[in-house]
This record gives C-alpha cells, structure tokens and sequence, in this order.
C-alpha cells in the first residue's frame, strides 16, 4: 500500500448505506492497521513522513518538524563558503534556506498565495486626476466652461491577480504538464501534445531563488549575486533534493509494513 493512499483515512465521509459486500478477506487492511503502519513508519522515516503529511496539508506540526529538522541538515552540511558568508547569521540563514526548499518541494498546480500587489484585496488605489466634467466648448474650440478636474483616490481591479486575491503557482498549460504541438498537429492530422516548455512538464512554476536571495540580503547585505549563484543556490536545490528522497524513503517504508 503507498504512503498516499493512507490519507484518505485522515478525511473519512459519510455512512454510505449499499447493498455491495465490504471485503471480508483476511488481508484487508483497516484504519487501526494503516495508523499502526504510519506509527511504525514514523518510527523509521520520521522526517520524510512529516515532510510528506505537511506537504499534503495533513498536519501543520508535521511541516514546522519537517523544516526545523531540514534547517538542522543544513546547518550540519552547509558547504565552508556559505558558513563564511552567513557569518553571525549562519542559523538565521538556514532556517531560511529550509523554508523556502520546503515550500518548493510541497508545491503543485492547486498552491496558491495571497497577491503581493493587492494584499488579497483584489483592488489596488492610487492617486488620479478625475475628469467630473468634461467642460463646454463652442464650434471654434474656444473654451466656455472649463472642465472640472479632481485628484481623488482611484481603486481598480489588480491586474497581477486580475482581482482574484491570490495568486496560482498553475502554469498556463492548466496543470497538465503538456500543451498542443501545433506543428506536428498539422503533419498528423490529429492532436499531438509535447510536454511544457514554461514548466517542464510540472504543470505549475518553480518558486525563483532570487526571492530566497533577497530575504537573505536583509540579514546578510553584502551577499553578492555571484556568490549567490556559486556556492547558495546549489546548496538550496540540494535541500530540496533531501525532502523528495527522504519522502520516498517513508513511501518504501510503509508499504513493507503493509505489504
């Protein structure tokens, strides 16, 4: 049994009342025995099983564990250029680095954040000069009535989230992974899809390691772009690494317990 068909135990539904016979094999596992398997599971995978069960929404606990316990990896294993350069704020900075490696690896097509143009309001306000009354003017275009001109406060839809409030980590291929291959469409004579240039068949946008930069910039303002580049962005794709292999090691784990 996968570690992800465990979770429709955490969100049981309603009595479904049938006539169909439930299974009455002897091999059939219950609930007790998919939450004794995680219980053992998390015995010997704990950090990939919360890092899977916060990933999926399942526990917020279990996401705080998984980043405090990758933030713990990194500062062990940070490579001497980084240590160097986070100086005083080596911790700090880790902390930061596992945060921002959990979120890219817990992100899907369905991950959504609160805009940053309109703070979720949907709406943004700026200052702009109102036309109230365009004025009166005669066949020679002599002005009789000047036009009324105000500079008021003006709220219009925001055009980052086009006034939804958040915005999706989807790419525009909806998710799939996959768009039309016009051209050989057109050869065929029937539809032929090729996976997505923009996400390379991810269906949603990485999360760019320049904004893991900037946050850094605040405690550590002489981290230049090349060192960045150079020793920090190789070592946060490597964190991001560890949450995906320490997951399928609690994956491998719980179907032996359950096979």
């Amino acid at each position: 049994m996968k570690l992800e068909a465990s979770l429709k135990h955490f969100s049981p539904q309603g009595m479904h009342i049938s006539d169909d016979v439930k299974g009455t094999s002897p091999e059939r596992l219950t609930g007790t025995d998919v939450m004794a398997a995680i219980g053992t599971t998390s015995s010997r995978a704990r950090f990939g099983l919360a890092a899977f069960f916060g990933k999926t929404g399942i526990s917020k606990s279990d996401e705080q564990l998984a980043v405090q316990a990758l933030a713990r990896h990194a500062m062990d294993s940070a490579p001497r250029n980084v240590r160097k350069a986070a100086a005083g704020e080596f911790g700090w900075c880790m902390l930061v680095l596992a945060q921002f490696a959990f979120s890219e690896y817990s992100r899907s097509a369905e991950t959504s954040v609160t805009c940053h143009s309109c703070s979720g309001s949907g709406l943004t306000s700026q200052y702009e000069d109102v036309i109230k009354h365009p004025g009166v003017f005669n066949s020679d275009g002599m002005e009789i009535v000047p036009p009324k001109i105000r500079h008021e406060l003006v709220r219009r839809t925001c055009a980052a989230c086009n006034g939804k409030g958040e915005l999706l980590a989807r790419c525009r291929c909806g998710g799939k992974g996959e768009v039309l291959d016009r051209k050989a469409t057109r050869e065929r004579g029937a539809p032929v899809y090729k996976r997505c240039g923009r996400c390379s068949g991810n269906g949603f946008s990485s999360v760019p390691s320049t904004a893991a930069h900037k946050v850094i910039l605040k405690r550590v303002p002489e981290l230049h772009v090349r060192t960045w580049t150079r020793n920090w962005k190789p070592f946060l794709e490597s964190l991001v690494v560890i949450c995906y292999r320490e997951a399928q090691k609690a994956d491998d784990a719980f179907q032996r317990i359950t096979s």
